[in-house]
This record gives C-alpha cells, sequence and structure tokens, in this order.
C-alpha cells in the first residue's frame, strides 16, 4: 500500500470543537432535521446497535451540519446565495436547508455521485456544477473553487457544520448511556469529529472508531504514520460517502484521538447492507453499510456498539444488485 505525506504541510493550533458549540446546534438544528432512532439487531456474538440517520428528511445526517452552518449566515451573505462540493449527501443537505432560508444554492458535484443523489439534488432546486472527483477533492482541500459564487458551505472542514454533527453524538448518550463503542464512516471526518466533541466530552471512556473500506483508508494509514497522509491507492466504488484520498490536514487534531480506524473489504459492506435489510428493512448507502461491517467485524470490542447509519441514499437498482450478488443470510 503506497501512502505519501499531504504537500504543502502548515503548522496549525490544537483544534478543538466545545462541547458549548454542540449543545448550541442541538437548539436549532431540529428546526430541519429530525431526532432519529436508535434500534437494536439480535446478534449472536455482538451487541448491536444502529443510529437511523437514513430516516432524515434527505436521507443522510449531513442536514444537522448543513442547516446548523446556515442559519447562522447573516442575510448579506444568504443574499449572494450558497453552494458547496459532494458526493451527493452535503449536497441535499446544503440544498435542504438553503431553501429553508430562501437562499440560492449550487453544487459541485463529484462524477462518483449515484443518480438518485443528483435527482434528489434538483428537486430540492440547487444548481448543479458536475466536476470530476479530483477537481471535487481539491476544492474541498482548497475551500474554493474559481467555477462557483456565493458563500461556500464546506461539507465537513467547518466548526459549525462539525457541532451540528455533534448531536447525533447527544442523541445517543441520551438514548443508550452505557454504550462501549461507536463507529461511523470517515469520509472527510466530520461526522467523527462532531461525534467526538460531545461524546468524549461527556463520556470519554467511550471508544470512538472510523470506518473505511480498503479502497480508499487515510485515517488508517495516517494513524499508522502519525500524521495526516495521502491514500494513493485510492479507487472508487459504490461505497461513494466514505473514504476520501486524504485526510486534510486541518481535520488530523480532530481525528488523530480517535480510538482507531477499521477497514473492511467491499464484500463484507455489502454483507452489512443485506443483513440490516433482512433484520430491520432499512437500506443502507455503501458509507452506512461501512460503519455497520466496522462493528460487526468485532473490531470495536466488547459492549454495546453503536454503527451510525450514516445515510441511505443509494440507487435502488445498484443496491438490489448488490444484495442480491450477496444472497440471503441465516
Amino acid at each position: 500500500m503506497a501512502v505519501r505525506k499531504l504537500s504543502m504541510p502548515i503548522t496549525l493550533p490544537r483544534r478543538h470543537i466545545p462541547l458549548a458549540a454542540v449543545r448550541d446546534a442541538a437548539t436549532a438544528v431540529y428546526g430541519a432535521a429530525i431526532r432519529t432512532p436508535l434500534v437494536r439487531v439480535e446478534l449472536p456474538d455482538i451487541d448491536l446497535y444502529l443510529k437511523l440517520e437514513v430516516l432524515q428528511p434527505i436521507g443522510s445526517f449531513k442536514i444537522r451540519g448543513a442547516y446548523n452552518v446556515i442559519r447562522q449566515l447573516p442575510p448579506a451573505q444568504l443574499a449572494d446565495g450558497v453552494w458547496t462540493v459532494s458526493a451527493g449527501n452535503a449536497a441535499q443537505g446544503v440544498a435542504f436547508a438553503a431553501r429553508k432560508v430562501g437562499a440560492r444554492c449550487s453544487v459541485m458535484v463529484m462524477d462518483t455521485a449515484p443518480d438518485t443523489k443528483i435527482r434528489a439534488i434538483e428537486r430540492l432546486g440547487a444548481s448543479i456544477v458536475r466536476a470530476s472527483y479530483d477537481e471535487c477533492w481539491r476544492t474541498v482541500i482548497d475551500h474554493r473553487s474559481e467555477r462557483m459564487t456565493g458563500y461556500f458551505v464546506h461539507p465537513f472542514d467547518d466548526d459549525r457544520f462539525i457541532a451540528g454533527n455533534g448531536t447525533v453524538g447527544l442523541e445517543i448518550l441520551e438514548d443508550l448511556p452505557d454504550v462501549s463503542a461507536i463507529v461511523a464512516p470517515l469520509g472527510g471526518g466530520g461526522l467523527l469529529a462532531g461525534i467526538s466533541a460531545a461524546v468524549s466530552a461527556l463520556k470519554p471512556d467511550i471508544r470512538l472508531y472510523a470506518a473505511e473500506p480498503e479502497t480508499a483508508a487515510p485515517l488508517s494509514v495516517s494513524l499508522a504514520a502519525g500524521r495526516p497522509m495521502f491514500f494513493d491507492n485510492w479507487t472508487p466504488s459504490f461505497v461513494d460517502g466514505a473514504g476520501g484520498k486524504s485526510v486534510l490536514e486541518t481535520m488530523w487534531p480532530l481525528l488523530e484521538p480517535l480510538a482507531g480506524s477499521i477497514v473492511v473489504t467491499l464484500d463484507e459492506v455489502v454483507r452489512a447492507m443485506t443483513l440490516v435489510a433482512e433484520r430491520t428493512h432499512v437500506i443502507a448507502e455503501g458509507a452506512a453499510g461501512c460503519a455497520i461491517a466496522a462493528a460487526l467485524s468485532g473490531r470495536a470490542g466488547s459492549g454495546k456498539v453503536v454503527a451510525v447509519v450514516s445515510g441511505g441514499n443509494i440507487d435502488l437498482s445498484k443496491f438490489a444488485s448488490l444484495v442480491g450478488a450477496c444472497g440471503p443470510r441465516s
């Protein structure tokens, strides 16, 4: 596995998302998001719970962070419109939140985004600018694009977005106070950073794990190297909402303290998606399946384990082909 260090390293102060910011977000995000349920899956070898973010109005947790950013923008910034860059779910979150406040929205969409996410973005009234994955990832790193106008809502590297995501952690602690470990997919790291801001402040003994597909696992190699790294063997897959090309320098201080990264195979992801569909009748997209697979692996340790089912926005034909190929489980 070839890896390389991020170019243009910079020295940053220790970044911290205070619990107070997450609690403030919790006073407002339910103007757009809902409080999602936590359900237990009966299994012989693991005490597994699923945090069903698939039930959000946009089918993904991203509505939490997106609305927490946009609700705080002054009218002058909203007047110029907002934009983001996304594989699909952040785009829907920003478009949904923008529509809530009456602002224009445009989205730079990765060419790996499935049709179901593209159609959802269009239904929400956002303008779509298509781009290659490489252009989109460069925009994520640079926080800008000459092709876009208005206020840039970063899909994960924004303290307000992260604080909004952190409300997931507050809900888990309220519903399952004796949780031992939480596993969530890692794309850019905003979901895990938000959950960590809440959980680490209130119950620091809870283990927090990232879940990454073997085709795109930059956090795993970064944790091994002790610094943010590129994942040079990056390969696109149906796990489009997780597994970026690198760990951003700015996100590293928030991700380094995690208990670890659990890397799973694509076959394990499909088996996890199939199991959850059979047992709970929930459709999980690839990134969500990645978290479920990581929890099922046993590598998150003993006790009560929560897998954050981050989204369910996958083309139904693709989902059917994946779980059909997997076959029934006992």
